[in-house]
Order: structure tokens, then C-alpha cells, then sequence
């Protein structure tokens, strides 16, 4: 008992070590970890490329993963391009969107009777006039500006650790002179290779579906900026819970600014709530399954916590970072009981 003790006391020192090196460090590990899952992403795409009936299996190697970087490549440029086409016009627009939410405010005070002059006038003058939304929207894109930066060192690392896989088997191999401790290492990293790099292609997928199919139904309700929304829910997917949620928020908060009709924006909330329901409950689980055997409640939890570390890019790796650290957690006996706590069903 007294070894248990003082294995789970230096377990729990070590584990707040760990955590504020990785807060103090979060600009320098973010880009990282980032990059590693662009690699996953890739290597996930090449083995989906394999499945495509009779071009699939022909293809080498080499020619599915430069497709599967090609397809990344056009589609971060496309990302890009869309933001530079909107950047302007979201600012020009924006004194005009301020006024409508004003205008909105008012309306609904008028309908829920609580429009006396004098209170919602103060109201009005020293509350909502304080709200520029010109300005906050400039800071966005200011923002927006700063995460293409990082997106650039993201994909200079990926394009790194590419160009160093196909020599990281020696590496591994030349790590240890034991044997069966290098070969248990390596079945670690072959399967959370296998798991995370397929988890993160088919969420892919699933999210630019989604995005796709949302982009339609603003598209068709006449929803300014859809293409902009549509990749704001595509990107929101890979957030567990909350990403759904903010996928549907945001576009409806647009469209209270836009239309001001109640029943238009009930109907974009209904039509978005229908498209994430059946992505999200039927498509999702049919194609993901179980994949990564984890509790609900740990991806609630490990959500939180890097929310906490990392903030907005915290919650787009909690997933991931969560499933790696159980998949490692299973491979040593130490540390298999944290695995089994981890896991969705308690089975390995």
C-alpha cells in the first residue's frame, strides 16, 4: 500500500508538471500537434483513397498520400481565398448589421412590453451604443489573419514530418536494445497510426458533408456569407457536443441580424437542428462506430481540460490527444487500469 501511495503521489506530480509546461508552452506545442494530426489526416485519406474500387488498389503508395496532400492543399488554399473574398464586405457591412441589431432589440422590447421610455432609453445610450460591432468584427478578422499565419507553420511541420516517416521505423528501432520492448512500442504506434489517422479522415469527411449540406440550406434561405458558415460548422464538428450547438448558433445570431423576421429565423434554426441531428445521430455513428473506445463522459471531461490549456485549439485536439494518451495507457501494464477507466465499455 505505502508503494501504491507513493506511485499515484508522483503520478499526480508529475501529471501537474506535465500540465503547466504545456500551458506556459502552448505556442510552441499547439502548431505541433497540430501538424501531427495534418499527418494523421493524410495518412488516413491514403488508406481511404486504397478503398476507391479499381483506381484505389492501382495506385502506389507514394501517388495516394501527394493525392491526399494535393486534396488538403486545395482545400486549405480554398479557405484562404474565401476569407480574403468575404474580409471586405463583412466589414463594410457591419455598421449596417450593428443598426439592425438595434433595431431588433427594440422590437422584441416592444413585444415583450417592457419598452417604458426612460428605462430602455438608458439602456439603449449606455448599454447597446457601447457595443461596435465594426470593431469587434475587425478584431476577428485580425484574428483570422493570425491563425492563417499558424496555419502556415502547421503545414511547414507537416510537410517535415512527411519527409521523415519513412525513416521513423529506424529510429524506432535503434531506441533500445530490447527487442520486445522496441516491438511493443512499435504495435502502439502502428495502431494509433491506424485508429487516429482513420478517425480523423472519416470526421473529415463527415464534417465537409455537413458543411456542404448546411451551405445549402443558407444558401436557398438567402443567408449572407453561407460559404463562410458552412466552414465555420465544418470546422465547429470536430468540437465535441459543443461544436453542434455553436454550428447552429452562430448562422442563426446572423440571420436575427440579417432577416429580423421571426419566422425566417425559426426556420434557418429548424433546418440547421434537422441537418446536425442527422449527421450527428445517424451518419456519424454509423461510419465512426466506436473507433476510439472512449467514454462519453472522459471526452466531456477532456474537452474541458483542454479547453482549459489551449483554449479554442484545446477543444479541436481534446479528442485526439485523449484517444492517443488511452491507446499508450493500454500498452504497458502499469498504466492499463487508466486505459480501462478511459474506455467507453471497460474491454480493451
Amino acid at each position: 500500500m505505502p508503494n501504491r501511495l507513493q506511485t499515484l503521489v508522483q503520478g499526480a506530480v508529475l501529471a501537474l508538471v506535465i500540465g503547466w509546461v504545456l500551458y506556459i508552452g502552448q505556442d510552441v506545442f499547439v502548431p505541433v500537434v497540430f501538424s501531427i494530426l495534418v499527418v494523421y489526416v493524410i495518412m488516413g485519406l491514403t488508406r481511404l483513397l486504397e478503398a476507391v474500387p479499381f483506381v484505389g488498389p492501382a495506385l502506389p503508395r507514394a501517388a495516394r498520400q501527394a493525392l491526399a496532400v494535393v486534396v488538403i492543399g486545395l482545400a486549405l488554399f480554398g479557405l484562404g481565398y474565401l476569407f480574403l473574398a468575404y474580409q471586405q464586405d463583412v466589414v463594410a457591412l457591419a455598421p449596417q448589421y450593428q443598426q439592425a441589431l438595434l433595431d431588433a432589440i427594440q422590437r422584441g422590447a416592444v413585444m415583450l412590453r417592457i419598452e417604458t421610455e426612460p428605462t430602455w432609453e438608458t439602456l439603449r445610450q449606455h448599454a447597446l451604443t457601447q457595443i461596435n460591432i465594426q470593431q469587434l468584427i475587425a478584431s476577428m478578422v485580425a484574428s483570422v489573419s493570425s491563425i492563417i499565419v499558424s496555419v502556415v507553420v502547421v503545414v511547414l511541420y507537416a510537410g517535415f514530418l512527411l519527409f521523415e516517416q519513412a525513416t521513423f521505423a529506424k529510429k524506432l528501432a535503434g531506441l533500445s536494445s530490447d527487442a520486445a520492448g522496441v516491438a511493443r512500442i512499435a504495435g502502439i504506434v502502428r495502431d494509433i497510426n491506424a485508429r487516429i489517422g482513420s478517425y480523423l479522415a472519416l470526421k473529415t469527411l463527415i464534417s465537409v458533408l455537413l458543411g456542404a449540406i448546411c451551405w445549402a440550406i443558407m444558401r436557398v434561405m438567402g443567408l449572407e456569407f453561407a460559404g463562410f458558415w458552412a466552414i465555420l460548422i465544418a470546422f465547429l464538428n470536430f468540437v465535441p457536443y459543443i461544436g453542434s450547438f455553436l454550428g447552429v448558433l452562430f448562422p442563426v445570431a446572423m440571420s436575427i441580424v440579417q432577416f429580423g423576421n421571426p419566422g425566417e429565423v425559426v426556420a434557418m434554426f429548424a433546418a440547421l437542428t434537422v441537418a446536425q441531428v442527422a449527421i450527428g445521430t445517424f451518419l456519424d455513428p454509423y461510419l465512426m462506430g466506436n473507433s476510439l473506445n472512449l467514454s462519453p463522459f472522459v471526452i466531456l471531461v477532456s474537452l474541458t481540460v483542454w479547453s482549459r490549456l489551449w483554449g479554442i485549439p484545446g477543444a479541436f485536439l481534446a479528442v485526439p490527444i485523449t484517444a492517443i494518451m488511452a491507446i499508450m495507457f493500454s500498452g504497458f501494464q502499469g498504466t492499463r487500469p487508466i486505459a480501462v477507466l478511459l474506455s467507453r465499455t471497460g474491454k480493451l
